[in-house]
């Protein structure tokens, strides 16, 4: 089951690499910016951990002769830490929001742990030998996706409003 999923992963594992370094080119552009706003700084955070998580569990997909509950096992460890990330990010910025922040600040929430949690079950669905484990994980790097563009459109043109 493992090698029908290996095309997709080799799609996302690039696609992630390529909005990782557009994350980049969007903070540089408005670092300033970001640095001196109270929360910018750890939306910034968050998504690069997101990204990093959906390209190293992409990567983890691709490699050869792994079987499921051993890849269950990595993912599930690597979910739990990018998963960690943010939510210590976010329980941090909580108390630092304005009132235009507050307003989208569950909205944030819910989509970050839309992608990262899904590596957590993937993990857990995989070490049960359960094939729709893959399924879960490609959901939790879509909507990683999702997020990125989304704070990478606030850190870029949004802080500028």
């Amino acid at each position: 089951m493992h090698e029908q999923w290996t095309n997709f992963f080799l799609g996302e594992a690039g696609a992630a690499a390529a909005l990782t370094g557009l994350l980049f080119v969007a903070v540089s552009i408005n670092l300033a910016a970001i640095v001196h706003d109270p929360v910018l700084p750890g939306r910034a955070a968050e998504t690069i951990a997101v990204l990093t998580g959906a390209l190293l569990t992409a990567s983890l997909m691709l490699v050869p002769e792994q079987d499921a509950p051993w890849l269950g096992v990595e993912l599930l460890v690597l979910g739990a830490g990018v998963w960690l990330v943010p939510v210590w990010i976010q329980r941090s910025d909580r108390p630092k929001l304005d009132a235009d922040s507050g307003r989208t600040f569950p909205q944030r929430v819910l989509l970050t742990q839309l992608a990262t949690a899904p590596a957590i079950v993937a993990g857990g669905l995989l070490i049960a030998d359960l094939p729709a484990g893959f399924a879960v994980l490609a959901f939790g790097i879509l909507v990683s996706f999702v997020v990125a563009i989304l704070n990478g459109w606030v850190l870029l043109v949004e802080i500028l409003r």
